[in-house]
């Protein structure tokens, strides 16, 4: 089945945290492997492999399970199903298994309805150009915990299905945005516990096999909406034929299911029996003395046969991998679509050029290295072969970060075993062996036999950043090179994690959240290093920016007196670094469509527009350098051949700002003036480089500098009477509740908050405390803010282990974060000033309080 690329289908299952999707993958697995039918009560967790997963019931890795299922008519599919973690810090796992798959199966929550994260992956689903179909499971708590009569239920079911519908429209910028709806066949409804799933079709199916004359398609399209049955002359209507009369769908499918439900949870020895006869349901006398959720889930099981409605539903609505394929790598590949490689890709040839794309690593039993899972795009992978390894570095220009390596065994990987194979086929996904050194988050494995030009697919793009970071250090110095070969490995199996070195010489990890964290720290401390480890009160990162222009120009001249540059600093319009770095507007454009950009949106004159330099840091950073020189001041031909030296200086400067070597953000260099000396002797980079750097610091201290902080937006699900609490927990870290509103049809209150991410630690276990428990949060990093105060404010006297006012917090961050870095306590203005250029400034007298020691 693997050779035959339309029968193949690559669905990723998403949704928020415990909203089903790894016991729907349970189910699954019930049904292709006989062994796992247990009557036990507690659930299977089949694909949460780490011991860690299974205590705390939530899965923090994506699983791949390759299955072969039927459909409505029994006709079987091979299922590549990646099963992701519902939980907003680990959505960089679910972005790397999106860029495996085809296509998405949204799972919600019935009883809750869409949430925080539910919302957040649809967006990202639209963005990664994702087919999208829907599952509404736990369809079981609408009748047992909420004890909905089914017409409210269908009233629920219907809600959902409008929300989903509302987001996906409020995401898509096309005139036609997708829809999903029960009639077009792309939601299916569930109770993984109960090992029901159901769309219309397959249940319109149910009735065929009981009374044969059944028409599956037409009936099935009469089974939702405002549509009645009349049962006088067998017909649907729009209208209800009389008072009591219920729509079709609560007639034909919720209350034919309620009464089962009611009948198992009710009456099992009285009636049960003689139900089970009518509907054809033949039980031995063991089973019929299970327990009631086992016996519920057999009952069901038998009922509504295999889950073939949902199979049918991934066949119908998500396309294989060959009629995907233009899309995908439109989306995903950096080169040409006029090369072979391109063609052999977009018809997923199985005779072509070989391409495979990875974007996860898995450890083995013994963690001392690791396994690539990566999805055969054209071509045949075979074991034993010489590959070329791309990483993400990989240009035509820089041709450093590509190895030559050997593939040892492949696998299919089936989360809890492996199948080996020796070759796999375009289309379908493969554990690779023996390839993992050179790679760190994602590369792309060709051929050697390519001769021409190599290109990579894109790395992948999170809907998240990366802002708490812990300092660790081994608690037995002399165990340094074993948690540095740790690091290493937990750095590749954590997608959006990421670790560095600072000044001081103390190891930073940055991740998204407290969670997060913990699971590296365990990973790190009990799989990959074996060692024990310190680690220091988390932090956050910073950024640094600028409210107003620059006071003065202010210039440098490089250490030789033959050139000097003049820069002034000043904010970038709203919405202007979002746009950059989600990269709706790409440096890499030409000129004229950069100019357009500019102008239409945020009304810049020609003239600036189309004399951008750079953005910086890298090509995605929030800061601008913009050439304002005039042709008639400067000469034009000198500026450009230092061109490349300026925008080195300008993308490290804004890479460490002067405040405390945090990013710079949200501001626009102007270069004014430039006297470049005529001999290429005198303008080197060793000259030129640092002084750029030397004057974007200047104009940034001269345009009221300001620190940022990552804010935090949090959700909080609390009963009625809780809420108060949340508040006074939420006003003591410096939050503000920005809406809260009851969920419909339950009993719980949504709060939707703002919090700064310093403030964040301990945050939950502190909800919890004063709202005995029962207040459930999930908090997701969300905007940077400016911090209160003056962070040059020499008048401000920080006491230690004392809380400071709201003005002083800036000066605290700042302070505090050079101390750890190893800096001097302030900021001292001689460093990136020249003599001339303090002269002019007491000419002025800016001096402020600025001290100049």
């Amino acid at each position: 089945m693997m050779d035959n690329t339309t029968l193949i289908r690559n669905v990723a299952f998403i949704g928020h945290l415990h909203h089903g999707k790894t016991s729907f993958v349970d189910c699954l697995i019930r049904q292709t492997h006989p062994g796992y039918q247990d009557y036990e009560e507690k659930n299977l967790r089949y694909t949460d492999t780490l011991f860690t997963e299974q205590e705390r019931g939530c899965s923090f890795k994506s699983m791949p399970v390759t299955m072969v299922l039927q459909d409505i008519r029994n006709k079987s599919y091979l299922m590549n199903i990646f099963d992701t973690p519902g939980h907003v810090n680990f959505s960089d796992e679910v972005t790397a298994a999106m860029r495996l798959c085809d296509g998405i199966v949204l799972f919600v929550d019935a009883a809750e309805g869409v949430m925080l994260n539910t919302e957040r992956l649809i967006k990202h689903a639209v963005q990664e150009q994702m087919q999208i179909t829907v599952c509404i499971n736990k369809i079981d708590r609408l009748m047992l915990e909420l004890k909905l009569p089914p017409q409210d239920a269908y009233y629920k079911l219907r809600h959902i299905v409008e929300e989903i519908n509302g987001l996906l429209t409020l995401y898509s910028d096309e005139t036609n945005p997708h829809i999903v709806s029960p009639i077009l066949g792309n939601v299916c409804f569930a109770s993984s516990q109960y090992g029901v799933c159901f769309t219309l079709k397959s249940f319109a199916n149910v009735y065929k096999l009981y009374y044969g004359e059944v028409n599956v398609e037409e009936f099935s399209k009469r089974l939702w909406g405002d549509i009645y049955f009349n049962s006088k002359n067998r017909k649907f209507t729009k209208k209800a034929p009389h008072n009591s009369a219920q729509r079709s769908f609560v007639e034909f499918i919720l209350e034919p299911l309620y009464k089962v439900f009611a009948q198992v949870v009710g009456d099992v020895d009285s009636t049960l029996p003689q139900v089970l006869d009518e509907l054809g349901v033949k039980l031995t006398k063991n089973e019929m003395k299970l327990n009631i959720r086992p016996l519920l889930r057999l009952v069901c099981g038998k009922f509504l046969g295999d889950f073939n409605g949902f199979v049918t539903m991934c066949v119908e609505h998500v396309n294989s991998p060959l009629d995907n394929a233009k899309k995908k790598i439109d989306h995903i590949y950096t080169g040409p679509n006029t090369s072979k490689v391109y063609e052999d890709m977009v018809n997923c040839d199985q005779e072509g050029l070989l391409m495979v794309h990875s974007s996860k690593m898995y450890p083995t039993e013994d963690c001392s290295f690791f396994q690539v899972l990566g999805r055969v795009m054209s071509g045949t992978l075979h074991a034993g072969t010489d590959v070329r390894i791309l990483g993400e570095n990989y240009t035509l220009q820089d041709e450093e970060d590509s190895r030559v390596m050997t593939v040892g065994r492949l696998w299919i990987y089936e989360s809890r075993y492996k199948i080996e194979v020796n070759r796999v086929p375009a289309g379908n996904w493969v554990l690779i062996e023996g390839i993992d050194q050179s790679i760190v988050k994602t590369a792309t494995i060709t051929d050697l036999t390519i001769h021409e030009d190599l290109y990579i697919f894109r790395p992948l793009k999170f809907n998240t950043q990366s802002i708490i970071k812990i300092a660790v250090e081994p608690v037995n110095p002399s165990e340094l090179p074993k948690m540095l070969d740790g690091l290493r490995k937990v750095n590749k199996s954590y997608p959006l994690l990421t670790t560095k070195v600072e000044e001081s010489g103390e190891h930073v990890i940055l991740g998204t959240g407290e969670l997060y964290l913990d699971c590296v720290m365990h990973d790190l401390r009990k799989m990959y290093s074996e060692i024990d480890i310190k680690v220091a009160d988390p932090v956050v990162a910073f950024c640094e920016t600028v409210v107003e222009t620059s006071s003065l120009k202010c210039f440098a001249e490089t250490p030789n007196k033959k050139n000097k540059l003049t820069m002034i600093a000043e904010p970038l319009e709203k919405g202007l670094a979002e746009d950059i770095e989600n990269e709706n507007v790409q440096i890499s454009w030409n000129k004229k469509k950069l100019g357009e950009f500019f102008q239409t949106k945020y009304d810049w004159d020609l003239l600036a527009a189309r004399s951008i330099w750079a953005f910086g840091p890298d090509n995605t950073g929030p800061n601008i350098l913009v050439d304002d020189t005039l042709p008639s001041e400067v000469d034009k031909g000198l500026l450009s051949s230092v061109k490349d030296s300026i925008v080195q200086g300008f993308q490290w400067g804004t890479r460490e700002g002067p405040l405390c070597e945090e990013p710079i953000r949200n501001v626009k260099f102007k270069i004014l003036d430039a006297v470049i000396a005529n001999e290429p002797l005198h303008r080197g980079g060793g000259q030129i480089i640092p002084t750029a750097r030397r004057v974007v610091y200047s104009a940034f201290l001269m345009a009221t500098p300001r620190l940022m902080e990552p804010y935090l937006f949090v959700e909080v699900q609390a009963p009625a009477d809780c809420v108060s609490a949340v508040y006074t927990v939420l006003a003591k870290r410096r939050g503000h509740v920005t809406q809260d509103a009851p969920v419909p049809g339950s009993p719980l209150y949504t709060i939707k908050a703002f919090i700064p991410a310093i403030d964040s630690f301990g945050f939950e276990t502190d909800l919890r405390t004063h709202t005995q428990g029962q207040a459930f949060c999930l908090s997701v990093f969300h905007h940077w803010q400016i911090v209160p105060g003056d962070p040059l404010d020499k008048t401000i006297i920080i006491r230690p282990l004392e809380p400071q006012p709201a003005t002083h917090l800036a000066r605290e961050f700042m302070i505090k974060t050079r101390r750890r870095k190893g800096l001097s306590q302030d900021v001292s203005i001689n460093k990136f000033f020249d003599d001339p250029m303090l002269l002019e400034l007491a000419r002025q007298d800016v001096m402020l309080n600025y001290p100049l020691l």
